[in-house]
This record gives structure tokens, sequence and C-alpha cells, in this order.
């Protein structure tokens, strides 16, 4: 999707110091050798908005995000913070990662393991050359902030995976950065621990004032923490939106197929006047919700489906079904969904006018 993106502006911050920055993409783009990673992007993003960059591997998320940390130059296009152009990919101009006024969170925790908690956070504070008593009650205010002053004293290998992240945020965070950058940082930790730290992350962000850019393949991450969300696809952004926007309004198959526990429903067909024929070589796609379409026994409904796998969510059943080559997962509680789950095959009933329909190449009508 060509054309610059704005994004409506973050809500209030919770401290009126908010150091964060406005962040301005125009025209970036990333190539390696013949492989373009990053294609054509333009964006402003508000100071203190929280902005998650959502897609599957190779959608050229990643690139973005170093190009913003100063880790990969463009290839063409400028980046912006402030007021002040970091790299222009046109004019081979390039500020080195550490005058951008950024933090950024790895997958990995990247903690010296012969120092303490408090030596790492205190160690980019002396590289700055805050003096003494200005670390002492940085350290103090970013330890408390993490929940972590009882554990100021120990090293790295005393600690857990999840304690260990946040002493890689705090460090992040410490030296006030305008501008703060996740690469993935749950990933590496267990299920529950995931959902604890970003309920964490996202109070850091609120406290710290500063413009997040988030990068994750997560959806439940990224519908979960964002005030925006930039689901990219072969290195361009494919829609910029709200969580209840995209989940409302997505203006591509691809998004719709995306996101979403489960995602929207879509069948293959045809139009036929006001109508819309389910047919597998039909030159579009119709979107239904999940929990409007209903699994039938084999004597009734309207498509054909050989019944995969039911899992119990909430007090329903999302049960997966196939239908030719795509995987459909629908949300049901009746007693005839129930008996179908039991079969190997079953009937699809559909509303009977799809939420939005797109062309078979995705786009939306």
């Amino acid at each position: 999707m060509d054309g610059r993106m704005t994004l409506a502006p973050a809500p209030a911050l919770s401290r009126p110091d908010a150091p964060g920055v406005p962040i301005s993409l125009r025209g970036l783009g990333k190539r390696f050798g013949a492989a373009v990673a990053v294609d054509d992007i333009s964006l402003d993003v508000p100071a203190g908005a929280f902005l998650v960059l959502l897609g599957p591997s190779g959608c050229g998320k990643s690139t973005t995000l170093r190009m913003l940390a100063g880790l990969e130059e463009p290839t063409s296009g400028t980046i912006a913070l402030g007021d002040r152009v970091v790299a222009d990919g046109g004019a081979g101009m390039h500020v080195p990662p550490g005058r951008r006024g950024i933090g950024m969170v790895f997958q990995g925790y990247a903690l010296w393991p012969h120092m303490t908690v408090r030596q790492n956070i205190e160690w980019p504070l002396r590289v700055a050359r805050w003096s003494a008593p200005e670390r002492r009650a940085r350290i103090a205010e970013t330890l408390a902030l993490v929940e972590l002053e009882a554990l100021a004293e120990r090293h790295p290998a005393q600690l857990s995976g999840g304690q260990q992240q946040r002493v890689a945020i705090a460090r992040t965070i410490a030296p006030r950065p305008s501008v703060l950058l996740f690469d993935e940082p749950l990933s590496n930790l267990d299920a529950r621990l995931r959902v604890d730290l970003r309920a964490e992350l996202m109070r850091v962000h609120r406290e710290s004032g500063a413009t997040s850019v988030y990068v994750t393949h997560d959806q439940g991450e990224a519908l979960a923490m964002a005030t925006h969300v930039a689901v990219m696809r072969d290195g361009r952004i494919e829609q910029l939106g709200t969580p209840q926007e995209l989940l409302q309004e997505p203006a591509t198959a691809f998004v719709a197929e995306f996101l979403g526990t489960p995602p929207a429903v879509l069948v293959p067909g045809r139009g036929e006047g006001e109508s819309f024929v389910p047919d597998p070589g039909g030159a579009l796609l119709a979107m239904y919700r999940p929990d409007a379409v209903r699994l039938a026994a084999a004597d009734g409904g309207a498509l054909d489906v050989d019944v995969l796998e039911s899992t119990p969510l909430a007090g329903r059943l999302v049960t997966t079904v196939r239908h030719g080559d795509r995987r459909i997962a629908i949300v049901g509680e009746d007693a005839a969904h129930a008996a179908a789950v039991g079969a190997a095959r079953a009937r699809l009933v559909l509303p009977a006018s799809p939420v939005r329909t797109f062309a078979r190449e995705g786009a939306g009508l």
C-alpha cells in the first residue's frame, strides 16, 4: 500500500516531562543485493505512541526497526526523529546508533555477566557521563519502575529469564531515551511470563513517555499492547490502524486472515446480482465473522468441510475445518455444532450476506 500514513495523536501521557519525539519515515527502502527487504514505506508516528510492526517472518519488520536504530543503513528514503534527520539513503547520510537518542531491547538480554543488576543499569549512564548523584537517583528510580529493588546486587546468572529481561529494559530506559525500540523482546519467555511482562512493558512505556516501536509476529502481543499496529507483508505496510480498526475493517484479505483469534472466515466465490455464491474457482473472497458461521450435520448447510480439530475456549468450541485448500476456524456452542465436531465431515452454514468482499488477489471492494 503506497502513500504516506499518519497515526492519530497518542493518548495523553502520565507524566508532564515525557521525552518522546515523533518519528517520520519517507520512502524508506532497503535492499540486500537484488532482494527487497523494505519497499517504499512512508509513515508518521506521533510522540508518545506505541506502534507495533506486525507480520510474518521475512515481511521486513525487523529490518525497518534496525534502520530506525541505526544498525542498518537505508538504501533509499529518510528517517527523522523529531526535527532531526538521522538517515538519508539517497544522500548517504547516516547518524550512528549512539547519537540517535534511542534505546533498544533485543530478543536476547545481552547483560554484562560480571556486573550486578545495579551496575548493568548504571553502565549507559556512565557512558553518557551522568554525575554520580544523578546516576544514583536514576538507578533507584529505574529499579523501582521495574520492581527490581530487592535484586539490585545480584548478578545475571542469579536471575530468572523474566528478571533478566526486566534488567535489560531498565538498562535501556535509564538514560531517558526519546525513542524505545523493541525487537521481539518476549519471544524467549514462556507464555504466562510473556503476558506478565507485556503488562510491565506497557506501564514502562506510559511512565517513560518515550515513543515506542515494537516488532513481533505474535498478534496477541500486538493487539494487547499497541496504540496502533502496522501490518507488514513483503516489505510494505498492508494496513495501519488501531487494533480495533484492523479487526473490524481489514483493508485486505491478508489482514482479515492474519488477525483475530480466530481470524475472519474467508470463502472463495462469485457474485450473482446482489448475492454471493460460494465457488472454489470464483474471483471473490467473502468475509464472515467466525462466530456467525455455523457448523451443521452433513445433510445441511452450504459448504462441505473436513473437521480437523476442536478446542474449548472460554466456554465455547473453536473448531478448525478444511474447505478445499483453505483452513477455517469457527466459534460455536450449540448442540448441532458439538455433534458435527465428532464427525469427520460436516457442513458450514453461512450468513445471508458477507461482512465484506475482497478481490481474489486480496484488495477490498
